[in-house]
């Protein structure tokens, strides 16, 4: 009997050379005793196997749904139920502070914050009214819309919103996608009334929409849309406003409803050898020539941060005194002409909602609702991040929601953040939302008291203000970025970008939604698969492609699986992908050596995965049986709650015999001592 155990413990030491320190231990123990006496330690990884299949059972998905719903609701009720010990007023100040922030931060406002806030307000106007002009033309309203846009939706926003520098108003891309998804409902030059109507209903869609994600915490659905389409989007779409603006630039009379470039530049081409202005050509390039000189100035001096701010109202100032004192208007210069001055009228009743494009609308108005926040947080994050504070997108969503529900009402077409006045807002030393109120009071002033004298002010000056804001939009350094780091993100930025132009906008971020999708199931079917040996010197094991000084244990494969969820769409692959390396494995080892077997075990590190579904479970067992008329063991180490649950009620583990462990270490000892 000694003899036949002393041949066995050579014929395994010469398979695996390198056993563990539980495998020496039993064949010390073998060969003094004459017996397989197992060693102390077996018994504590027995102990603490019983610990992963004795686990209680996990909470079912509509527990845990329950679960978020009290962390979400339930926890603020608590603090309301807290407050009915307080008196009736501090309950009605915490009331008020919850769902207008503007009660919490004006009870510590201080005359010097009101300096800085006057000051970034009337910089953030001088911007403000000759883009708002300028960005209802694009969105094809009468330019006074662009004004009432930016009366309203700033003021609500400061007393709801959470972000202290984004400035509200319109904005080139919200307008952009506006008018060219509307204008295939309506004709704006053929009925400008029923055009309005649509543009305000959609408005109303949008701001129900936005409020809704945030009530009922829907954030992630703006994350469809990812950082890379986002910025594809963006790059696209500044490139196709720029190429509309050129009607305006040329003082063209005939021009394509159509946003993609091959149509563009085919108008452009064909007005150009018809008629165009040269006097309106001149006036605006050398405009834009001033504006991008200014902001050039403005990014090398930064105690000069307000140039650039103020050189568009410069320009239009001085642009309709030339107008005006040479009688251009009458040589070829297009003008504003009429702006309707006065107060925000209301339009409830302009509110259309028996027109038979209402699903449109909707649609539309879906669309615009996510472009609008995904902007709005981008910007409110970026800058509150610099600030040191927190932003709460959930309150951004709401607020956002309500300004453009309630824009609707009072002739304001969707209203949204802007990257380049939240810029100049912050520059200008802005210290809370008050900034918006002194911007949308200075807005109104222009609107009771300085219409009339717009009326000479040239078309070309507006397309110049909005081609000077493009630049802004076009990320290239981010661009090379995301093309460094993932490959697949850039392919949705190229799509997204591409697809805007030369599709349309709804096509672009079509396309940028279908790829991120496809990353997603892509890396979901073909699961990530590492083959993982011990860090010389350490009882860690990792990545023997990472880290190529890690050592293979001899007659063993150690995997780990690096997706979260093993279900139907990638179970197939990862059984074929192991019995593939098995199969390597085998042929190295008939080929170097004449032993019948060089593989004894596999084991599978299931730390990664979260989930496993009926697909998975049949996968598995396909691989045990696979392996078992191989001649190899199957061994699992640290599956998850979920997953053990799962597997346990499968009876996968009794099919395996138990071979369940918490780390790699305790199944090596485990599995050699089993061998022995």
């Amino acid at each position: 009997m000694k003899e036949r155990d002393s041949e066995s413990f050579e014929s395994l030491s010469q398979v695996l050379p390198n056993t563990s320190n539980s495998a020496r231990m039993i064949q010390m123990s073998m060969a003094n005793s004459g017996s397989a006496a197992p060693a102390p330690a077996g018994q504590d990884q027995l102990d603490r196997s019983k610990w992963l299949l004795d686990c209680p059972e996990p909470p079912s998905p509509w527990h845990e749904l329950k679960t978020q719903f009290k962390e979400s609701f339930l926890t603020k009720a608590k603090k309301f139920k807290s407050l009915r010990k307080q008196p009736l007023p501090k309950r009605i100040l915490f009331f008020l502070q919850a769902v207008f922030p503007i009660f919490g931060w004006c009870r510590n406002y201080k005359l010097t914050m009101f300096k800085n806030d006057l000051m970034a307000g009337l910089t953030l106007a001088s911007l403000c009214i000759p883009q708002s002009i300028g960005y209802a033309t694009l969105a094809k309203l009468d330019p006074q819309y662009g004004l009432y846009t930016s009366v309203v939706p700033p003021l609500i926003y400061a007393v709801m919103g959470t972000s202290r520098e984004i400035a509200i108003g319109p904005v080139a891309v919200v307008s952009l996608l506006v008018s060219s998804m509307l204008t295939k409902l309506i004709d704006p030059e053929t009925d400008s009334l029923g055009y309005k109507k649509l543009v305000l209903t959609t408005t109303f869609f949008a701001g129900i929409f936005q409020a809704s994600f945030g009530i009922f915490r829907l954030g992630f659905l703006v994350d469809f849309l990812s950082h890379a389409a986002i910025v594809g989007f963006m790059g696209g779409a500044a490139i196709v406003i720029g190429l509309q603006q050129l009607k305006g630039l040329l003082g063209i009379t005939n021009f394509t409803t159509n946003t993609d470039i091959v149509s563009v530049l085919r108008a452009v081409w064909r007005s150009c050898h018809q008629q165009w202005s040269p006097h309106t050509f001149i006036l605006g390039c050398s405009f834009l020539s001033f504006i991008l000189i200014t902001r050039f100035i403005g990014k090398k001096n930064k105690k000069l941060f307000w140039l650039p701010a103020i050189a568009p109202l410069i320009s239009v100032v001085v642009s309709t005194l030339m107008v005006f004192l040479t009688k251009a208007d009458e040589h070829g210069v297009k003008t504003v002409k009429h702006i309707k001055g006065g107060l925000n009228p209301i339009s409830i009743n302009d509110l259309d909602f028996n027109t038979p494009h209402l699903g449109h609308i909707a649609k539309i108005g879906l669309i615009v609702a996510i472009v609008a926040l995904t902007e709005a947080i981008a910007v409110g994050r970026s800058f509150a991040g610099i600030k040191g504070y927190r932003l709460d997108g959930n309150k951004e969503m709401v607020a956002i929601g309500f300004m453009n529900v309630i824009g609707s009402f009072t002739s304001c077409y969707a209203a949204t953040g802007s990257f380049s006045r939240t810029a100049v807002n912050f520059a200008a030393g802005c210290e809370t939302a008050m900034s918006n109120i002194v911007m949308a009071v200075t807005v109104f002033v222009a609107l009771e008291c300085l219409t009339r004298l717009l009326y000479y002010t040239p078309i070309a000056i507006l397309a110049s203000i909005i081609l000077s804001a493009l630049p802004g939009l076009i990320d290239i350094d981010e661009a090379i970025h995301i093309w460094k780091i993932d490959k697949l993100d850039f392919l949705a930025l190229i799509g997204a970008f591409f697809g805007v132009l030369f599709g349309s906008v709804e096509i672009g971020l079509l396309v940028a939604v279908v790829i991120s999708f496809a990353k997603i199931i892509l890396i979901s079917i073909r699961p990530g698969i590492e083959t993982l040996g011990r860090m010389p010197g350490t009882d860690t094991f990792a990545d023997t492609d990472q880290y190529p000084m890690s050592v293979k244990t001899p007659g063993v494969l150690i995997f780990r699986v690096k997706s979260a969820l093993l279900c139907f769409a990638n179970a197939s692959s990862l059984e074929e992908r192991i019995m593939g390396w098995i199969n390597e494995e085998e042929d190295d080892g008939n080929t170097k050596s004449n032993a019948k077997k060089s593989i004894l075990f596999v084991v599978l590190d299931m730390s990664n995965l979260i989930n496993v579904d009926t697909s998975g479970i049949a996968a598995l067992v396909e691989l045990h049986n696979n392996l078992i008329q191989n001649g190899v063991e199957l061994v699992i180490v640290n599956p998850k709650w979920t997953v053990i649950h799962k597997l346990n009620q499968a009876k996968f583990i009794d099919k395996i015999g138990g071979k369940v462990y918490l780390t790699i270490g305790e199944a090596l000892d485990a599995c050699f001592g089993l061998k022995v």
